[in-house]
C-alpha cells in the first residue's frame, strides 16, 4: 500500500544514504514512475528530501534528518509484526507494546500517512477464530513465546491424540504459527509441529540452542500443510454439485473443485474431488443433501443410496 512503500522510502534513504529513483523501484518492485510520485508525496508533506540530476545523482534526505520511526523498543518493534491481529499480540504478552507502538508510529507520520493509518485501521479489522470456535486456554503460551525469542530449550507434558497420549518432551522451539486461531509451535527434533493448547505442563531450565542456520518457518509450515493434506486425503471422487452447494465448500476441496469444476448444461458442475475416506466422504456429501450426487466411487455412490433408502423409508411411515 502507498503508506507502507512511503514509510519504506523515508527509512532506506536514512539507513542508505542517496538512492537513485530506479534503485528505489527496484527494492519496492513498483516503477520509476510509482517512486516519483512517492517522492512528491513525501516531498508535499514536509519531509526534507532532493534529488540531483545526473549520472551519480538520487534522491537523498536533508542532513541531519532522522524520522523518528526508528525510535523503537525491542518489544515494539516485535508487536509491530502483529499490528494487523491484537488478540494474538495480547495472547502472547504483547498488548501494551503493540499500543505503544502504534501511538509512536502514528506520531512519527507525516499528517498524509497519519490520515491514511487513522483510515485503514477504522475500516479494516481481523478476526481470526472461526464463528463457531470457542476461546480455547492457552496457559503456557507467554512461556513458549518467551522460549522461542530467546531461544531456549524447554521440557513439557504433551497430551497428543494416541496412545500414550500424556508424553515428556525435551523441545528446541523455532517458531510460533497462528492458523484458524489456534497456536502450534514448531519444534525440534524433527522439527515437528505441536499444538500450544495440548501443553499440559511446562519448565524451562535457561538451556539455549542454535537455531538451524536459514531455517524459515514460513516455508517449513507451507511444507507441512501440503503433507498433512497429502496424508489426510487418501482418495477422490467424482461428484456433481449445485452451484448453491457449492458455495459452502471450503479448504483444498474448494480449491480442487475449482481447478477440476466443468459446467454441464444443467447448470450443476462435475467435479473430482479429493475426500479423506469413505465414513468422511459419506457423512460429508449427506450433509449436503439434494445439492450432489456422487458418480464414483461406485462403493461410495452405493453407500449413499443405500442411506436415502433408509431415511425413505423411515419418513415415509412416520
Amino acid at each position: 500500500m502507498k503508506s507502507s512503500r512511503l514509510v519504506s522510502i523515508l527509512l532506506l534513504l536514512q539507513t542508505r544514504g542517496r538512492m537513485t529513483a530506479a534503485a528505489l523501484a527496484a527494492e519496492l518492485e513498483v516503477s520509476v514512475r510509482t517512486v516519483y510520485r512517492d517522492i512528491e508525496a513525501l516531498h508535499a508533506s514536509g519531509v526534507p528530501l532532493y534529488g540531483d540530476a545526473g549520472h551519480a545523482g538520487g534522491y537523498q534526505l536533508l542532513a541531519g534528518y532522522r524520522t523518528r520511526l526508528t525510535g523503537l523498543s525491542a518489544g515494539e518493534a516485535e508487536a509491530l509484526f502483529l499490528s494487523g491481529v491484537p488478540g494474538p499480540a495480547a495472547e502472547l504478552g504483547l498488548g501494551s507494546d503493540l499500543a505503544a507502538a502504534q501511538l509512536k508510529l502514528r506520531a512519527a507520520l507525516p499528517a498524509e500517512l497519519r490520515d491514511q493509518a487513522d483510515r485503514m485501521r477504522s475500516r479494516f479489522h481481523l478476526d481470526a477464530p472461526g464463528w463457531y470456535a470457542p476461546d480455547e486456554e492457552v496457559p503456557y503460551l507467554t512461556q513458549v513465546a518467551e522460549a522461542v525469542w530467546h531461544s531456549r530449550v524447554i521440557d513439557v507434558r504433551y497430551r497428543r491424540w494416541k496412545e500414550p497420549t500424556d508424553v515428556d518432551r525435551r523441545l528446541e522451539p523455532y517458531g510460533l504459527v497462528l492458523k484458524a486461531g489456534r497456536w502450534y509451535v514448531v519444534a525440534a527434533p524433527g522439527p515437528r509441529t505441536y499444538r500450544v493448547d495440548r501443553i499440559l505442563q511446562l519448565s524451562c531450565d535457561g538451556e539455549v540452542f542454535e537455531p538451524p542456520p536459514g531455517f524459515d518457518l514460513a516455508a517449513h509450515w507451507q511444507r507441512h500443510q501440503a503433507d498433512f493434506h497429502a496424508r489426510l486425503y487418501t482418495g477422490r471422487a467424482l461428484v456433481r454439485i449445485s452451484p448453491a452447494a457449492a458455495e459452502g465448500l471450503s479448504g483444498p476441496v474448494a480449491r480442487a473443485f475449482a481447478d477440476t469444476g466443468t459446467a454441464e448444461p444443467d447448470g450443476w458442475i462435475r467435479a473430482s474431488l479429493p475426500i479423506e475416506s469413505l465414513d468422511h466422504a459419506h457423512r460429508e456429501f449427506l450433509a449436503m443433501g439434494t445439492g450432489v450426487e456422487v458418480l464414483e466411487p461406485a462403493g461410495l455412490r452405493a453407500r449413499l443410496a443405500g442411506t436415502v433408502r433408509e431415511l425413505a423409508a423411515r419418513y415415509a411411515t412416520g
